[in-house]
């Protein structure tokens, strides 16, 4: 169905043309100019659906009348871009013009001789047929040609994503083994050594919670590892690799943050948990954040605030989760003992990083009283949020947007410079194939134009030889001479000019069953008035019986 734009647009046009060639017919009574303005409008609206059959009709129609070269002009531009198969084109246009000049030719629309008027005709239909034709087929087949190297850029780019899919994986597997053989091994030493200290008979109970508290946190660690080792290599954790007693897997949501603070008491130090408000599910990825953002919050409160009591907030607010996480000021104490702490610096990063993926943020900043404070703001599902996850990276989900490789609805020409680089060679530039086909299709008008200009000057110039003689031929015959004689004196033919001196106003009435001819002189013609002496003579039986001049007011 078309859109009701393109109806409305195509009745306009019908209509438009229907008037104006109702407009243009000579002499036409209201019924004929109704007939010829409902054909229009038909041809008009079915040029679309029956692009030969409405060319060659209207060609018919305009050999016959004139009026009909507008409409022939609209149809020759719709013919031509749907008429796909170049044999059947030239057919039809073949066909169109056999039509068109056969008719015109006959009916001798133009009071031309038969040569004239043929060559009058197909200078017109080159012009106002061929032309137009020629432009929108070479506009419809740049149309196709950009929807098809479209089309194949777009797969190229499909292609190109599967090639870079792969290259990751193989990289994050390098990097998955990378992990486990150093940092694996690291953490399994950790657990071992801490293990054998916990069963040490010199320590204290409470040195002996702390050993056990380490080796806890190496076997999680080590479980996290395991599970992200897992998500590099093949986008799953790796379940199938922990052992049948190992402990079970850490919560990394907001229902784990208790065993997060569970595991910061038991380093003896200070920490409050608070939740307010109803507990409402999160999205994975920002349960996932929620977790995260106390995790590190309560790390650097450890590490940067030792012996600062901390607080540990979870308010479920009607729009979103607020995480809070607050450390008193640094005992005197704990600045006096100057330890060196080792941080990676990228901790908060991280973190603005994950709420901006699900759509929240974070802010970290120092407190009034010399403390230090991390809070985030998680939306709850269902809202509208705005990512900006690369969705070729995106393994695990987050964004919610297409497959890495589908190609997309729309592609960026405006992005990488190898991608422009290779659309703009593909079409051998965009704007130079524009400017070739306007150049073109001017250079045929204006050769057309000029072929017009020369077929006009010296169709005047032969029928004005043809209307004019020299006063002394008009004083050279005598009434009474035949027919034949007085001709050989005359000009040979007859000029389409001299209908319009054969019934000027200013003749003299011609005799009764005569048949006259009139000439213009070639001598001086006298000054103002607007007219030009003329010479008649006038046949009948073969013989002249009447020469007459006169003040021609044509």
């Amino acid at each position: 169905m078309w859109p009701r734009r393109r109806i409305v647009g195509e009745t306009l046009l019908a209509l438009v043309l229907a008037l104006l060639t109702a407009l243009t017919l000579p002499n036409a009574s209201v019924p004929r100019a109704v007939a010829v303005a409902v054909a229009v409008v038909v041809a008009a609206l079915l040029r679309r659906a029956f692009p030969g059959s409405v060319l060659v009709l209207t060609a018919a129609l305009a050999g016959v009348l004139g009026a009909f070269w507008l409409l022939l002009m609209v149809v020759s531009w719709s013919a031509g871009s749907r008429i796909e198969a170049p044999r059947r084109a030239l057919t039809l246009f073949a066909a169109s013009y056999v039509l068109y000049a056969g008719l015109s030719v006959q009916l001798a629309a133009f009071a031309l001789p038969a040569p004239q008027t043929l060559l009058f005709v197909t200078l017109g239909f080159l012009a106002a047929v061929v032309v137009p034709a020629l432009a929108s087929r070479y506009r419809a087949q740049r149309h196709r040609l950009l929807r098809a190297l479209h089309e194949q850029n777009a797969q190229l780019l499909r292609e190109r994503e599967i090639v870079a899919s792969h290259a990751r994986l193989r990289e994050r597997q390098r990097i998955a083994q990378d992990m486990h053989d150093s940092l694996g091994h690291q953490l399994a030493l950790i657990a071992v050594h801490t293990g054998a200290l916990e069963v040490d008979r010199g320590l204290t109970d409470g040195q002996r919670e702390v050993v056990g508290v380490l080796r806890e946190a190496s076997v999680t660690a080590m479980h996290e590892l395991r599970e992200a080792v897992g998500i590099l290599r093949d986008g799953t954790p790796d379940r199938a690799r922990e052992r049948e007693d190992a402990p079970e897997p850490v919560t990394r949501g907001a229902a784990g943050v208790d065993a997060l603070v569970a595991a910061a008491r038991g380093t003896r130090a200070v920490v409050e948990l608070r939740r307010t408000g109803e507990a409402r599910p999160l999205a994975p990825a920002a349960d996932h954040a929620a977790y995260r953002i106390v995790q590190e919050a309560l790390t650097n409160a450890l590490k940067h605030a030792p012996g600062a009591p901390v607080t540990v907030a979870l308010r479920y607010e009607p729009d979103s989760l607020v995480v809070e996480v607050a450390n008193g000021p640094v005992p005197a104490t704990a600045e006096d003992a100057g330890r060196t702490v080792v941080s990676g610096g990228q901790g908060l990063t991280g973190l603005q990083e994950r709420a901006r993926l699900v759509g929240g943020l974070v802010h970290a900043g120092a407190t009034a009283d010399g403390g230090f404070r991390i809070a985030g703001v998680l939306p709850y599902p269902g809202r509208e949020t705005t990512t900006f996850v690369d969705t070729a990276d995106d393994f695990r989900g987050q964004s919610g947007g297409q497959v890495p490789g589908d190609g997309g609805d729309l592609i960026d020409w405006s992005g990488p410079p190898d991608r422009q680089k290779e659309f703009d060679i593909a079409m051998g530039s965009r704007r130079k194939g524009l400017w070739i086909g306007c150049g073109g299709a001017l250079l045929a008008f204006v050769v057309l134009g000029g072929l017009a200009v020369v077929f006009v000057v010296k169709l005047v110039g032969d029928e004005a030889d043809k209307l004019v003689i020299d006063p002394s031929v008009y004083d050279s015959v005598r009434v009474g001479d035949t027919e034949a004689a007085v001709r050989d004196r005359l000009p040979h033919g007859r000029s389409f000019l001299a209908q319009a001196l054969d019934s000027d106003h200013g003749a003299p009435p011609a005799p009764h069953g005569a048949t006259c001819s009139s000439y213009l002189s070639s001598g001086d013609w006298p000054d103002g008035g607007g007219k030009a002496p003329a010479f008649r003579f006038c046949f009948r039986d073969g013989k002249l019986i009447e020469k007459r001049t006169f003040m021609s007011t044509s």
